[in-house]
């Protein structure tokens, strides 16, 4: 007997076999219950990462396992295929980002095969092919139409290096998430997802995501940001303009002392001009203008006097206005009331440019503070004081009363703020979803019809970064005719950011080869919503944001049922090299394809998931590595030691009873089947039902090497080789294909119904208790010794002895004696 299995071989030969035989493709419509089972799909760089095999293994063990217990499972794979790198690439190498994309397609999908994932190929969709995104582009219309897509001047981040515009979530740390360059402030027009119009439903709904972390829905709750409050009206001293400001604490509002502006605020240059505050008011504002949000917020709080004041409605005082580096103008309302004496950055400021500190809130009656005596803020809740009608109301009754007298007087309202701005789309490059709007001069901007869709990308074009959209080269592309009116137009230009077509994927899957719609909503109902999705946290607040946003407008649009695309989420942790995460530029990456050539699939798919806990990171280790693949071979040598013998076995009723090695055997056989069960449904924890699936096989080697072979059971031998291979196929496909062949089984392993454990080959002490129906003992059972009452109950109302003995009789009662009987009252 050969020690190491082949597993090249192997591996080639099962692959090929499932590719021939259609084995992953799932029907649309069948009698068996839906799962769908997707882990985030991958931009075609042209090569895996450990990263994607540690994602796409846990996915697989999930589709695999559900599709074992009976399940119609969609488990398909795509390519989030437009971006930057293909322009990249195409600037640097001289190669069409088309050709660069597709052939990166090409070389994953082999790759992906020979993990032997059981992807249905034949719903594979990249979001480059036009079939994709001329649905986009639909999509794109249908929030046009809805009045949630809009165009309009706007501060945005420019990405220098990208030559590009940025959304805000994509900028991190002041720095583009993609090459990290330091990103800039530009005015640009650009489209925009009116998102706003869903914050609160975003926010609200997040109480329905039960089965995603906490950590992601907490991120998810800050970026939207819901705060509650006051929008106060402070007219401008000798002017007809007002200043309005939202606060959270509009109980501090007699203690403004002085009023900031952002910098970009129309007022501040128009207040300023003609003042001796001018020339400086102007050099401040271009030098901040210029500043990334970050760095503004960030870094020392800076200001200037404009040279003009307005009036507190309240107390009819009259502050100063500055503008200030750290107030953005596209938050809140550009203004901020400066309350020095209640608010930390207030009172930095205040000190720093020596405006007055009024003390307006007081922790108690009796406890009183005097502002020239503070050296912080205070920020805790109190008594108001020095606040006219409102002196000697606590604070948080306060902030209700004033927003009553505001709303009375017609000085401000309730309201509510959120963090979330609206989500630009446009962005000056080639490589992206054209979007379908043409411009007339007499029409104005016209959506382009249905029926001409979708808006082609050329294939010829020059790649320069020089800022502007390379399509603006190509009048072939640009001028065209009005659909309105007949006469000539222009495209735009601007192409969609990828975000768009990652935001609804998922959908199109259920309907990938439809020419007709962008999915069919009967197929939709079907599949809808993914059961389990499974991906990295860092799209916590960008992709998984934007699709519960265009799940609920489609929703609303009628196009589909559900209002969350994702019912469950696993977000893995990452795989780390000597205590960071692999990079190139670390040196300390592992290729995937080299583990695969000198262990096999398999042997990287059991230690990527039996290393450490899905959602934890994972420490790579040659060794370990090294160790999952002496395993396999111990697995080999073991069923192949012994598979000839087992030819013979017959299977095992449930409850039939063993002694000795054998009743020892069946324990481990049946524990496994119920442990690895519990921990693969429960919360994937892989690590530890591999862990059990291990030592099951080291029980077999026990049973086998000291139980001699005319005096083991083969029925019990047989029971337990099947086990391990079965359970071993969610994790090692192939070696568990080649074992159910090799053991003489016909079919699929992967098409087995996945075992269930029979509780009597659980029990090791046990007890004899007589069963009663209505008084009568009818039978008398062994039981596990020392159960408690309702682990009895259960235990035992389980058994398809007792659902025998009480037929089609309604229970009334259980009354459990433990170690004595269990009356079963009837009637």
């Amino acid at each position: 007997m050969q020690e190491h299995y082949d597993f090249k071989e192997i591996e080639k030969k099962w692959q090929e076999d499932w590719d021939k035989k259609n084995t992953y493709q799932v029907p649309d419509f069948s009698e068996r219950p839906k799962y769908y089972c997707l882990e985030m799909f991958p931009y075609p760089s042209g090569k895996l990462h450990m990263g994607h095999v540690r994602n796409y293994s846990i996915g697989d063990v999930v589709a695999r396992f559900k599709t074992m217990q009976g399940y119609d499972v969609l488990h398909p794979m795509g390519w989030d295929a437009f971006g930057l790198p293909a322009e990249n690439a195409a600037i640097k190498n001289g190669i069409a980002p088309a050709t660069w994309t597709w052939d990166n397609i090409d070389h994953m999908r082999s790759q992906l095969k020979q993990l032997g994932l059981s992807y249905d190929w034949n719903r594979e969709v990249a979001t480059c092919h036009p079939e994709y995104y001329k649905w986009g582009q639909w999509l794109f219309l249908q929030l046009y139409k809805k009045g949630l897509c809009y165009k309009k001047h706007a501060r945005v981040n420019w990405c220098p290096d990208c030559a590009t515009v940025l959304a805000n979530e994509q900028v991190v740390e002041g720095a583009c998430e993609r090459c990290s360059a330091v990103v800039e402030q530009k005015e640009l027009e650009q489209w925009f997802f009116r998102i706003t119009e869903y914050a609160q439903r975003l926010l609200d709904d997040l109480k329905l995501l039960k089965g995603w972390p906490d950590k992601v829905k907490i991120m998810q709750e800050n970026w939207i940001g819901r705060s509650q409050g006051a929008e106060l009206t402070f007219p401008v001293d000798g002017s007809d303009d007002s200043i309005s400001v939202f606060t959270t604490r509009p109980d501090t509002v007699y203690g403004v002392s002085y009023m900031v502006l952002a910098a970009e605020h129309p007022l501040v240059a128009k207040l300023s001009a003609g003042t001796p505050q001018e020339a400086e008011v102007s050099e401040f504002v271009n030098r901040v203008s210029k500043l990334t949000e970050l760095t503004r917020t960030s870094s020392e709080k800076e200001g200037v006097f404009i040279g003009a004041h307005c009036i507190n409605p309240f107390n009819g005082e009259r502050v100063p206005i500055l503008a200030a580096n750290y107030v953005l103008y596209h938050y809140g309302t550009g203004a901020v009331m400066g309350v020095p004496a209640h608010d930390e950055r207030d009172f930095e400021f205040a000190h720093k440019y020596d405006l007055p500190v009024k003390v307006v809130i007081y922790p108690a009656k009796d406890k009183e503070l005097q502002a020239e005596e503070m050296t912080e803020a205070y920020t805790e809740d109190g008594i108001m004081v020095n606040s006219g009608p409102f002196d000697g109301t606590p604070n948080r009754q306060g902030i209700k009363k004033v927003i009553q007298y505001a709303e009375e007087q017609g000085i401000g309202k309730g309201i509510v703020n959120f963090r979330l701005r609206d989500w630009l789309i446009s962005r000056q490059r080639y490589w992206g979803t054209p979007i379908p709007i043409v411009y007339c001069e007499k029409c104005g901007a016209v959506p382009v019809p249905d029926e001409q869709l979708p808006v082609l990308l050329p294939t010829d074009v020059a790649f320069k970064p020089t800022g502007e959209s390379p399509l603006k080269g190509r009048p072939d592309f640009v001028n065209t005719t009005c659909p309105q009116c007949g006469g000539p137009a222009h495209r735009e230009t601007d192409t969609m950011d990828t975000f768009v077509d990652s935001s609804w994927y998922y959908l199109r899957y259920t309907s990938a080869r439809d020419t007709e719609e962008a999915w069919n909503k009967n197929k939709v109902d079907r599949w809808m919503n993914v059961d389990q999705y499974i991906g990295g946290v860092e799209h916590a607040i960008l992709h998984l944001l934007y699709s519960r946003f265009f799940t609920k407008v489609f929703h609303d649009l009628g196009l589909v049922n559900v209002q969350e695309p994702f019912e469950n989420l696993l977000t893995q942790g990452m795989v780390l090299k000597d205590g960071t995460k692999m990079s190139k530029s670390k040196g300390n990456v592992v290729s995937p394809e080299e583990i695969i050539e000198r262990y096999g699939a398999d042997t990287a798919r059991m230690f990527i998931l039996f290393a450490a806990p899905p959602e934890r990171d994972l420490e790579w280790s040659d060794r370990g590595v090294e160790g999952s693949h002496r395993f396999l071979n111990r697995v080999w040598r073991l069923i192949y030691s012994v598979k000839d013998e087992i030819v013979k076995a017959s299977a095992i009723p449930a409850g039939t009873n063993y002694v000795g090695v054998h009743k020892e055997m069946r324990r481990l056989t049946h524990y496994a089947i119920k442990k690895v069960t519990e921990d693969i449904s429960g919360r994937f924890n892989f690590n530890t039902a591999i862990s059990t699936i291990m030592e099951l096989v080291n029980g077999l080697y026990t049973y086998r090497d000291k139980v001699a072979e005319v005096e083991r059971d083969v029925d019990v031998l047989a029971e337990a080789i099947n086990t391990v291979i079965v359970l071993m196929a969610p994790f090692t496909p192939h070696i568990a294909e080649d074992l159910w062949s090799a053991t003489g089984h016909k079919g699929s392993v992967h098409k087995q119904l996945w075992p269930t454990y029979d509780p009597a080959a659980l029990v090791e002490d046990e007890v004899e208790i007589a069963v009663q129906i209505n008084g009568k003992v009818r039978e008398r059972l062994n039981i596990p010794a020392n159960m408690k009452p309702a682990e009895m109950q259960q235990y035992l109302m389980e058994m398809e002895l007792i659902k025998g003995l009480i037929g089609n009789k309604q229970v009334v009662k259980v009354i459990p004696v433990p170690g004595k009987l269990l009356n079963i009252v009837v009637k």
